[in-house]
């Protein structure tokens, strides 16, 4: 089996090394162009978002990084089918272009400011734009390197390509950084966000003529001049039951849990420092940055060791270990990056005493709901802008809210007693009144840095992301391994993106409405922990293992 593969390779003229590099490459440009967005999504709200409330805002600002990943599943049936019948090279040749100029365009965008709706809707154009290039990048690049690699270095060599998302996601840590630190802060808010975004087009040039020195993959123009290539890849992928099978089941018994671990152990937490731990957006980059640099090596090192103990377990393990570590990690987390305010939530719990009937959750898509028609509302409104976790207690019918801090209880302004200024100035020295209770029992309004544990929070993200490179190292190899040459970059590439696209791409949104709507910062991460669980249970009783298969037909 291995010398046979071997012996197709031979008859390339490329480099591995060169393979290598020049897919990984360009897959580390398109992961930096997808990333900027999600490591700018809070001055991303206020530029493209600022007419609705700021907890919507936000939540809006991470359902536009998650529209790029909705499309990435019809990116991957659009972009599949061309892999499968005109070839690898091209079709992601054509992928990058599209990510590239979408990533130029959003450094372009006028703000909400100046053109009002316009400006959200093109932003998530772009991004949808951006989402079906990337449906149509991985399954290439993985496929493409795959097919030249030896079967027994296949999973060493596309661990490298796994590497590009960290490394993608490293690059645009580096650019954000030295490019707020040249600015300024003020600065970077008000216009230098969108240098990263401008500079990606001499990054497009580079990447294109660099993928554009590679030759088509052996294994598929072997089997295209044998005149074997499928006519309807979709078809065959996905009307034919035996191959469908294994869609699902790569797809809930391996990638539902490889995306989820993905985008909470290095977005969700990024997210989560910034937004509930009220660390500053740089040392957020820094933080995140380090821990990346340390853990990356390990995409390889678990694509090293797949090829010699298989890739199931190692992708299985870090399911169960992200299950049942997730939820102490980030009170470590907490605890780690603002031990103030993680002190003042155990001595000081608060919660919020209403009416549950008078309770909505605090998000509003339409941006018109100012939360100020029932008490409850209102007090759930001021501790969601203010970041505090809060705990929901039922009062009877028709009690006006109040909020408990600690031992000390505060009357919530009760609307139907006020109204016009009166209200208004009502509910400010209510918020004045709480924001005063939340300081005397230690509430901090923002991390301090020198509080900061920097060693425990960096190995603790480390930790997270040695959890990503065990689900994703191995990946690429047992997508490509699981499926025929004559619909390999079909079949993989689906289940890939709903994956990643659907359950990992709209994790931090879906976490962060969890979270407004029970008030529990740690609620979210109850997303993650299931799905996780759930590839575990399923991938141990119906993934097969791959590592010893032929890539031919």
């Amino acid at each position: 089996m291995i010398a046979t593969h071997a012996t197709a390779l031979d008859h390339g003229k490329q480099s591995q090394p060169l393979i290598i590099i020049a897919s990984s490459l360009g897959a580390v440009f398109e992961w930096y162009d997808f990333y900027l967005y999600g490591l700018l999504a809070t001055i991303i709200t206020a530029q493209f978002f600022s007419g609705v409330n700021e907890t919507t805002g936000f939540i809006f600002a991470l359902a536009a990084f998650a529209a790029g990943f909705a499309v990435r599943p019809f990116g991957a049936l659009v972009f599949g089918r061309i892999g499968d019948v005109v070839g690898r090279k091209n079709t992601f040749l054509v992928t990058m272009a599209i990510m590239g100029l979408s990533t130029f365009l959003v450094g372009l965008l006028p703000s909400y400011a100046s053109v009002g709706v316009a400006a959200p809707i093109a932003l998530v154009v772009l991004r949808l734009l951006q989402g079906l290039a990337l449906g149509g990048e991985y399954g290439g690049a993985a496929t493409y390197v795959a097919e030249h690699a030896p079967a027994h270095r296949r999973g060493l060599f596309t661990s490298f390509i796994q590497t590009t998302a960290s490394l993608g996601l490293f690059a645009a840590l580096l650019i954000v950084i030295g490019v707020r630190t040249l600015v300024g802060e003020e600065a970077f808010a008000a216009w230098g966000w969108r240098i990263p975004f401008l500079v990606s087009i001499a990054l497009l040039v580079v990447s294109l003529w660099i993928r554009m020195q590679l030759e088509e993959s052996p294994v598929f123009q072997k089997m295209k001049d044998e005149g074997k290539t499928s006519k309807a890849p979709l078809t065959e992928a996905f009307a034919n039951w035996s191959n469908l099978k294994i869609v699902l089941i790569a797809l809930f018994g391996a990638v539902v849990g490889q995306g989820v671990v993905f985008y909470t152990s290095q977005f969700y937490a990024l997210f989560f420092l910034e937004k509930n731990l009220r660390v500053d957006g740089a040392t957020t980059n820094i933080l995140v940055a380090i821990a990346l640099l340390i853990a990356t090596p390990a995409f390889v090192l678990f694509g090293w060791l797949s090829d010699r103990i298989g890739r199931k377990w190692i992708i299985l393990t870090g399911c169960a270990l992200a299950a049942l570590t997730y939820m102490p990690l980030f009170h470590a987390l907490s605890r780690a990056a603002n031990p103030a305010l993680y002190a003042a939530q155990a001595a000081s719990p608060v919660a919020v005493v209403a009416d549950p009937r008078e309770c909505s959750v605090q998000f509003d898509p339409v941006g018109k709901n100012k939360f100020d028609t029932s008490s409850c509302d209102i007090a759930k409104s001021f501790l969601a802008k203010a970041g505090i976790s809060y705990a929901n207690i039922a009062a009877p019918a028709g009690t006006v809210a109040r909020i408990r801090i600690g031992a000390t209880t505060i009357p919530v302004v009760d609307p139907a007693r006020v109204t016009g200024p009166a209200k208004a100035a009502a509910i400010k020295d209510f918020g004045t009144s709480v924001r005063t209770a939340l300081a005397g029992v230690g509430y901090p309004e923002k991390a301090d840095p020198a509080q900061i544990d920097r060693p425990m929070v960096v190995a603790i993200l480390a930790i997270m992301v040695l959890y990503v490179t065990m689900v994703y190292g191995p990946i690429a190899a047992l997508l490509v391994e699981l499926f025929p040459t004559r619909i390999r970059y079909t079949s993989m590439s689906l289940p890939y993106h709903i994956g990643n696209g659907w359950f990992g791409g709209f994790l931090p949104t879906t976490a962060f409405a969890m979270v407004a709507a029970t008030g529990d910062i740690y609620y979210g991460l109850w997303y993650p922990i299931v799905a996780c669980a759930l590839t575990a249970i399923v991938g141990l009783i119906l993934l097969p293992e791959t590592f010893r298969r032929s890539l031919h037909d």
